[in-house]
């Protein structure tokens, strides 16, 4: 017989499927959410009000509008920093946010004083490591190491933690340029800021007036004075790390569970990563781990000195707000 076997049945039309209406489908993308075209006004706020209202550009509207939130309910904003923060500019603009009450709470890393002194002392910081390494002259200023271990020899006889005496020392000289300081801003609007000294990290380690006693002492009030500010996040506080890829991811973690292990109901709260990649710890210990038993969490990925002026700038104007 030379009849054509039969066509399997895998081979035949899609005469079987079944559809359904797209009016009955679900959808992730709505034209209502697309942005618009760039505005000729020259106004900030038609620019925020254009981006598509999709994926980070949502989430960043999002934060904004939780920060909003949290300070009508009277809920801390605690904004945790690396030092890379500090050297890309962004001192004015995190400064005009404390005086304004939209930041409540600052918590950072030892590099972080550093870099604020310098600033405020010299108007200038973050050396060429490169250039001075091979001679052993890498973080070796002088003045760094003796102005602030001085400041922290004068708070630790008042009894106060690491940032609040380089911030009080900042704010008590005669600095050229100690507008510049976040950490004298902090004290100056009589709220914390914490420094959470690893030693080993920071280069005043290497200095000859480098006490581990002191800076363990004075890093271990911080962090007692953090855990309070963590203690009070539940029910719609916010905390934001930035540019701290491990050190204040950690910090957090474990203050958070102090907290909770002392009875405090540290839920439904909002937490934010601001940074210019992901990495292990943040997405842990910052987005995922601590909203697990209530809240939200949010990515944003970018370089600081471009995401912290946006968000800056939308809570100054109000924008996201629904009072």
């Amino acid at each position: 017989m030379n009849e054509d076997p039969e066509e399997p049945a895998s081979l035949l039309p899609h005469r079987d499927v079944t559809t359904y209406p797209i009016a009955t489908r679900t959808f992730k993308v709505k034209a209502a959410d697309f942005g618009s075209p760039a505005s000729e006004s020259g106004e900030f706020r038609a620019f925020w009000e254009g981006l598509p209202r999709i994926l980070a550009a949502a989430s960043l509207k999002k934060v904004v509008r939780a920060i909003q939130i949290a300070r009508r309910k009277g809920r801390p904003v605690i904004f945790a920093f690396g030092a890379h923060v500090v050297k890309t500019g962004l001192s004015p603009i995190l400064i005009d946010l404390i005086r304004r009450g939209f930041l409540t709470a600052l918590a950072t890393n030892g590099a972080s004083g550093i870099h604020d002194f310098e600033t405020a002392f010299h108007g200038q910081t973050s050396e060429d490591v490169g250039s001075v390494l091979l001679d052993g002259e890498f973080g070796m200023s002088r003045e760094t190491g003796i102005g602030i271990f001085e400041a922290l020899r004068m708070g630790r006889d008042e009894g106060w933690g690491y940032g609040r005496s380089l911030g009080a020392y900042i704010a008590r000289s005669s600095f050229p340029n100690r507008h510049l300081s976040l950490f004298a801003a902090a004290v100056e609007a009589g709220i914390p800021i914490t420094v959470h000294a690893a030693i080993g990290t920071d280069t005043l380690v290497q200095h000859p007036g480098m006490d581990g006693a002191l800076v363990g002492e004075l890093s271990h009030r911080d962090f007692l004075t953090l855990r309070d500010q963590v203690a009070r996040l539940g029910d719609g506080g916010v905390f934001i790390n930035a540019g701290s890829s491990v050190l204040m991811p950690e910090v957090f973690l474990k203050a958070l569970s102090m907290a909770r292990n002392l009875g405090h109901d540290v839920r439904n709260f909002v937490t934010a990563d601001f940074d210019m990649i992901r990495h292990y710890r943040p997405q842990e210990n910052v987005l995922k781990r601590p909203v697990m038993a209530g809240g939200e969490s949010f990515a944003i990925t970018g370089h600081h000195e471009l995401m912290i002026p946006l968000v800056a700038q939308a809570l100054v104007l109000g924008l996201e707000s629904d009072e």
